[in-house]
């Protein structure tokens, strides 16, 4: 079977470094020319405890728990080990030592300096040295003999040569070496190595070949070479049963041989061909660990064909996780396998196919215990969990990774439980680091210190006006913290003397108390908290929740199915993450409970299942600032909850797609779904950032995994979505009772509209008609009509048909709203009031945004078809807030029609630019507005915003080039016609056909008060003609046909019937025009008027609004000129 090598980790800062494990394979131990010692769990550790132990570190090594370092400063110093505190000095050189070891049974230590000299030093009584001259260079490598009694050196001098220990004397030396000058010039370092246990052969990297010398004759036995080797080999060592001998090249090749054959038995090119300066066996299983000159580090498993041992580096955490499995041990072997908390990484794949068991021992992965989170690598292990073992069982040395009863075992082959993921606050680093993160929320920092000096909490606010910093001592070893504009929330776990303590510090507080605490009952630890307004909550392994008000009242207490793994709160919403069961093959199996805490206490999510990447697990959990939950899993998805699509979770980022490195992540600190930012720090080679120096947050976008996303259609889907998606928020806070930005929200829907356009339109280039159709039922009434002028002038007149069919229903639907809309219209009115005097001469426009860059719809198109189609967009123009109730787009508050509205409210308030459009089939068409910002007609979107210039007069209206529709009748037209060829009449007339048939299809409550267009009379008259000769006619087809019969008729004819209808109208208008406050309906339509005129900045046709509108309008064109 392959070996498997794993990805490398970066480990040290470029240079020189040293590999080494401890004695019993638990993890691993590097240092580098950043001048520190990083002990590695395993290589998926992500927070490798760091200790410093001067300005570059040459060499290390590890036994019985004592690390030595020979470092920068010329000495070899030696620290305790894992804790790594100084103990002390054990020699000096007048240089830097380059190499030092230890004896066998961990003694004595020797170290070659580049000042020529060799020392052996005892390591309990430092003052006991043996001094070994005669080198005349810098001293490259050691290695002690296994016995005790010789030791070799290799130096820049060419030479390697073996000492007497006893009497400091040189037994023999080899020129074997190329001369040189210092350590970095040297082509090789040079590691060489005597054979453990019996120490019979010493093995020497020279050139490109491994020379084995026979202990006391001194004579060379034989060489090892691979034709694999091309570069110089730089690094020799044994395997600690001595059967196997690896060595490393300066580029990067690591070969193993069995020395029994002398046949290389593994090969291994490093993944960029860098130098191998560190090479060290694990003491019990077949790996190798080895470092390289630019820092890195890398581990190569199950080294030597069949034989699988277990390749995982056991944990410390062993005891720890002995209870996970409880329940299942009846199928488990008693003495287990030493955990896998290894060095197995990320990308296990390549040892999924190798692991089948043949025994009946688990391999239990384990969580790093102290670690907030797990080791990926490690769940990813999981899914391999079983160990493959060779039936026979005779491995030499300590590879033996089973008792030999294991053989005996049941078969078990079926999938293998995830241990349980370990409880974590959200926004924390692992609670075994000295500083460290005890919270980073959008509201401010916890930092814990826990050294030798101090042991502290820091907190710092980021908005310094909610409070200032504060610093409190940390006597009761608080592990848990949160942070919320009110109050800090901070909680330990139980001692034998103490109970577990909730502690709150309610700054926010207008009494002169600000802090409580409470027990927990004995036994009972609490392992999550959380604070909410007015509310604070904690976890416990009782497998209770209990909720506190924030002044420390005790409130309601709940049970958890099963045992917390986070909670987070906000507002009055509080989202518990806990284990539903127990996951199988990596997989982590949570449920979540979301619950509202307010007045109405109500459930959510009644733990439903919380669905993370396949063997992933839970990283970050929390809510958005506006208040919609969302979590992150191990492989960098956030989901969020999808309110619109009842209360399911949607995938908006990923965050590995952000990352240059494998190992590199990023950490998340908060979540904004206004302006759409998620505020990460990205952390290079770890899954956590340190606390020092002050993390970077970088912002990163937001992505919906929709399909073909490189393609325009794509791109705009998922914009259209994620648009959706990111305001939903804005319902659920309205519906409980938050005030919001009504600018934000129209801001919003005009945004999905005008995408919903483009992809209409693309459509419509595509011809993909029924695509459209689909397109156009999420749209809001106004750009359907929108969309009707856009198929009418791609001559799409099947379409056009369909939409406008469309379009009356989308009306008639609104007509249908309920009175609370008409309500929420007043208010609408108020707000629009706004910028308006309240004469109707005096029209104080607000500028309207201009939206220009957004269309992208070829100018030409969209202009034409609006002046051929209908000039609504120029009404509504200056409408602040096209959307400001806009909700879905299929029933977008397009507040109700005049028809449907004026008659039966009488508001008086004339100067309501927004909603009482001219009838329900064409509301304002705002959104469409933005899309025609660039009409040809003013000629800068900015002029036709306002015209503030000339407010009183009213202008009269010119006739325009192209005639406008108005209603779903216009639409049936779907004309193309020449308008040069129209006169004003016509153009009234249609008006007056079109409002005819808009008060057809909307409720005829305001016929009575309306004056009829020569359109309209003649249409009365002649309706009986139609339908004698058409009799299966509908009233749209009857309109169409009058239209164009009427067409037919001499202009002189026509003028004739408008001046008939006009003749009841005059006064009217020019009455209403004196009058302050017309009537409702009427006075929407003289505002539309007036508006109107002033945007055609003098040269643009009256708008068809309704017929008295047009009546009044026909009117001003007339007596006026």
């Amino acid at each position: 079977m392959p070996s498997a090598q794993k990805p490398m980790r970066y480990g040290h800062t470029e240079g020189h470094t040293d590999v080494c494990f401890n004695d019993t394979g638990s993890c691993i131990v590097t240092c580098g020319s950043d001048g520190d010692v990083r002990i590695w769990e395993n290589l998926d550790d992500d927070d490798p405890t760091s200790i410093n132990v001067g300005e570059k570190a040459y060499s290390c090594a590890l036994k019985n728990g004592r690390l030595i370092t020979a470092v920068s400063n010329n000495t070899v110093q030696i620290h305790t080990f894992p804790e790594g505190a100084p103990d002390g000095i054990l020699t000096r050189f007048t240089t830097n030592a380059n190499h030092i070891i230890f004896n066998s049974d961990g003694t004595k230590i020797a170290a070659g300096s580049s000042d020529f000299m060799v020392k052996v030093v005892e390591v309990a009584d430092s003052s006991k040295q043996k001094t070994f001259r005669g080198h005349d260079a810098p001293v490259l490598s050691l290695s002690f003999d296994p016995r005790d009694v010789y030791l070799a050196s290799a130096s820049c001098d060419g030479s390697v040569r073996v000492w007497k220990i006893a009497d400091q004397t040189c037994t023999t030396s080899w020129p074997l070496l190329q001369k040189c000058n210092d350590v970095i010039n040297a082509k090789s370092i040079c590691r060489l190595g005597w054979q453990p246990g019996t120490g019979k052969l010493l093995a020497i990297p020279v050139d490109k070949v491994v020379k084995l010398y026979r202990r006391e004759t001194w004579d060379s036995q034989f060489d090892l070479s691979d034709t694999f080797i091309t570069q110089t080999l730089n690094v020799v060592a044994w395997s600690p049963c001595g059967q196997y001998l690896a060595a490393g090249s300066v580029d990067g090749c690591i070969v193993v041989w069995d020395m029994e054959s002398q046949k290389s038995i593994e090969r291994m090119k490093h993944e960029k061909s860098y130098t191998i300066c560190g090479l060290a066996w694990h003491p019990k299983y077949k790996q190798i660990a080895y470092t390289d000159t630019e820092g890195n580090l890398g581990l190569l498993e199950n080294i030597g064909d069949e034989k699988k041992p277990n390749d995982k580096v056991t944990s410390r955490a062993t005891k720890d996780y002995n209870d996970l499995f409880d329940g299942d041990d009846d199928y488990l072997s008693g003495d287990m396998v030493e955990p896998q908390s290894s060095p197995k990484s990320r990308a296990n794949e390549d040892d999924d196919d190798d692991l089948k068991p043949t025994s009946g021992h688990f391999r239990r992965t384990v969580i790093d215990d102290d670690d907030n989170s797990l080791d990926i690598g490690m769940i990813k292990a999981n899914s391999n969990l079983l160990e493959k073992e060779d039936d026979d069982d005779d491995q030499t040395g300590g590879f033996s990774a089973l008792p030999p009863s294991s053989t005996q075992q049941p078969f078990y082959d079926g999938p293998v439980p995830t241990p349980k993921q370990k409880p974590f606050q959200s926004g924390s680093t692992p609670a075994h680091l000295m500083h460290r993160f005890m919270v980073w929320n959008s509201v401010g920092i916890i930092r814990c210190y826990n050294d030798e000096q101090d042991n502290a909490i820091d907190i710092e606010f980021h908005d310094t006006s909610i409070h200032h910093a504060t610093h409190l001592p940390n006597s009761l070893n608080h592990t848990m913290a949160d942070l919320s504009t009110e109050a800090i929330l901070l909680a330990c776990e139980s001692t034998e003397e103490l109970a577990s303590k909730l502690h709150c510090i309610h700054f926010s507080s207008w009494d002169a108390s600000k802090e409580w605490t409470v027990d927990m009952p004995k036994d009972e630890d609490i392992e999550a908290i959380c604070l909410g307004q007015g509310w604070a909550a904690c976890a416990t392994s009782a497998l209770l929740v209990r909720v506190f008000t924030v002044g420390g009242v005790q409130k309601e207490i709940f049970s958890l199915p099963g045992p917390v793994v986070s909670m987070a709160g906000h507002g009055e919403q509080l989202m518990v993450i806990y284990h539903r069961g127990t996951g199988f093959d990596g997989d982590q199996c949570l449920g979540v409970q979301l619950m509202e805490l307010g007045k109405k206490k109500k459930q959510i999510l009644h733990g439903d299942p919380l669905s993370l990447t396949k063997k992933s697990y839970l990283i970050w959990v929390g809510f958005s600032a506006e208040g919609t939950p969302c979590y992150v899993d191990s492989e960098g998805i956030v989901q969020m909850l999808n309110r619109g699509l009842g209360n399911t979770w949607i995938p908006v980022c990923n965050t590995r797609e952000h990352c240059k490195g494998k190992s590199d992540h990023y950490w998340v600190v908060g979540i904004h779904e206004n302006p759409q930012q998620l505020r990460c720090i990205p952390c290079k080679g770890a899954r956590f950032p340190p606390t020092l120096p002050r993390p970077a947050v970088a912002i990163l976008s937001f992505k919906l995994p929709y399909c073909q996303v490189t393609t325009e259609k794509g791109q705009m889907e998922e914009q259209y979505w994620r648009s959706v998606v990111f305001h939903n928020h804005v319902d659920y806070l309205t519906k409980n009772g938050y005030e919001l930005d009504e600018s934000a929200k129209s801001q919003a829907v005009k945004e999905q509209q005008e995408l919903l356009m483009k992809l209409f339109a693309l459509s419509c280039k595509l011809e993909r008609e029924f695509r459209c159709v689909e397109l156009a039922d999420l749209m809001t009434q106004n750009v359907v009509n929108l969309a009707i002028k856009y198929a009418s002038r791609s001559r799409r007149l099947n379409l056009a048909q369909r939409l406008s069919e469309m379009a009356v229903e989308k009306a008639s639907e609104l007509a249908a709203a309920p009175e609370d809309e008409e309500e929420e219209e007043e208010d609408f009115r108020k707000q629009l009031n706004a910028g308006y005097s309240n004469s109707a001469m005096e029209w104080r426009r607000q500028p309207v945004r201009n939206v220009q860059q957004d269309q992208e719809m070829e100018d030409a198109e969209e202009t034409d078809a609006y002046e051929e189609v209908e000039e609504t967009p120029e009404v509504h123009k200056e409408r602040p807030n096209p959307f400001s109730k806009g909700v879905t787009s299929a029933e977008v508050t397009t507040p109700k029609s005049v028809v449907i509205a004026s008659s039966s409210q009488g508001r008086v308030n004339p100067f309501k630019v927004s909603s009482n459009k001219k009838d329900p089939v064409v509301p304002s068409a705002n959104v469409l507005d933005t899309m025609s910002k660039y009409s040809k007609k003013n000629g800068s979107s900015s002029g036709r915003a306002v015209n503030k210039q000339s407010p009183p007069v009213i202008k009269p209206l010119i006739p325009k080039p192209k005639s406008k529709q108005t209603s779903a009748a216009s639409f049936f037209q779907a004309r193309t016609l020449n308008s040069s060829e129209k006169t004003v009449e016509e153009r009234e007339e249609k008006s007056g056909n079109e409002s005819h048939e808009v008060k057809v299809t909307a409720q005829e409550n305001t016929e009575n008060r309306r004056p009829k267009t020569g359109f309209q009379m003649w249409l009365e008259e002649n309706r009986a003609n139609i339908l004698k000769d058409n009799p299966d006619l509908n009233e749209a087809e009857i309109i169409k046909e009058g239209m164009s019969r009427f067409r037919t008729l001499s202009s002189e004819e026509r003028t004739a019937w408008t001046e008939k209808a006009k003749g009841g109208t005059v006064n009217d208008s020019a009455e209403d025009k004196k009058r302050k406050r017309p009537t409702a309906d009427e006075d929407e339509v003289e505002k539309n008027e007036e508006q109107k005129s002033e945007d055609s900045n003098l040269s643009k046709k009256p708008k068809p609004l309704d017929q008295s509108a047009n009546v009044r309008l026909s009117a001003f064109a007339f007596k006026q000129s």
